[in-house]
């Protein structure tokens, strides 16, 4: 423990409050978090026992969309904004397995997360990972950036990922013009899937979670029905539309039996025509 502290220390991360990367790690089974991390994982997870079910669903989601992108809609390049800590199979995993040739960035404002996408996330000879490090309230710096002009071509389509990352802007605003700012520069035929989350099916212990994160000074911000789909305004919704992530084209890979109350998340993936 005390090695990673010091190398906690080198990159520059605040280990003294929760980081919501690091939480969803430690309620996963992983081991790239801090004291902070598992008190608000823990103390979560008393308020709202569901909460690893609805983790491991939101992460189902994830697999499937991938696969339906690159499957079915033959995108071939990605950008995953909010990565999160690494745990196999990763986006470009998936991707790559279809195509070997599949592109993708990764971005995070967590120095552990990119620390650790450098040294896990290799993809394909014949395909290209890139990481960015940026926070996704400043999406002026992601499409600016030279990893991501590099790696994609803004003449083809891109599928764009912003998996259980939304909730951490809690203005509604500043929220929809990030996204809007990332999908002005993607060209036509390039996807938007967002898993968003809401506190609409128990919102009794949700509130307590809620003040958890917000006491140990992690943003937790649920949305109604409603504001999550002005997300994909002026967007084509890809069939089922905006449900709730274990609801979005099940194919047998996710939990049987999971209750709607133990699902805190909307999810959806739309075409920019």
């Amino acid at each position: 423990m005390e090695r990673r502290s010091e190398d906690a220390r080198e990159v520059g991360l605040r280990t003294d409050r929760a980081h919501g990367a690091r939480i969803y790690d430690y309620i996963l089974g992983g081991k790239d978090n801090f004291a902070a991390d598992r008190e608000a994982g823990e103390s979560s997870l008393r308020t709202w026992p569901a909460l690893r079910v609805h983790m491991q669903a939101n992460r189902s989601f994830m697999h499937r969309v991938a696969r339906f992108l690159a499957t079915e809609c033959g995108i071939r390049q990605f950008l995953d904004i909010g990565t999160g800590l690494p745990t196999s199979p990763n986006l470009h995993e998936i991707v790559q397995s279809v195509d070997s040739t599949a592109r993708v960035v990764y971005t995070d404002n967590d120095p552990l997360v990119l620390a650790h996408a450098r040294a896990l996330m290799v993809g394909t000879e014949e395909g290209r990972t890139a990481y960015v490090a940026a926070d996704m309230r400043d999406p002026q710096t992601i499409i600016s950036s030279p990893e991501f002009l590099r790696t994609l071509d803004l003449n083809q389509p891109v599928g764009l990922m912003l998996i259980a990352i939304v909730h951490f802007i809690e203005d509604d605003a500043e929220a929809l013009r990030v996204v809007r700012q990332v999908l002005d520069v993607l060209p036509a035929g390039s996807y938007l899937a967002m898993s968003i989350a809401t506190d609409e099916f128990d919102p009794i212990p949700l509130a307590e979670v809620q003040r958890e994160y917000n006491r140990l000074g992690e943003t937790l911000v649920f949305r109604d029905r409603a504001t999550a789909l002005g997300f994909f305004d002026g967007l084509e919704m890809v069939e089922p539309g905006l449900v709730q992530v274990h609801k979005w084209r099940p194919d047998g890979s996710e939990a049987p039996g999971i209750a709607d109350k133990d699902i805190a998340m909307y999810g959806a993936v739309a075409r920019k025509a």
